[in-house]
């Protein structure tokens, strides 16, 4: 029989070793760390699909501005 170490990294072999249920329960750990550093459930826009509207509203970005910039206001 093959064993995963076979195929993959230790890492992933401990993965491919845990039932779905614990896969799921993993899993939705990775989502709350995901979100909590700010995570968006937003799909990025895709100007390429026939349906993309450009002039459509869309979530602002970090601080209600177009960009980030930084600014030095003294040496460093």
């Amino acid at each position: 029989m093959i064993q995963p170490e076979q195929l993959v990294e230790a890492e992933w072999a401990e993965w491919y070793r845990l039932t779905p249920v614990q896969r799921w329960l993993e899993s939705e750990k990775l989502w709350q760390t995901y979100l909590g550093f700010g995570g968006l459930l937003e799909p990025e826009p895709d100007t390429q699909s026939p349906f993309f509207d450009a002039r459509a509203s869309r979530p602002r970005a970090a601080y209600g501005r177009t960009g980030v910039r930084i600014l030095r206001r003294g040496r460093v």
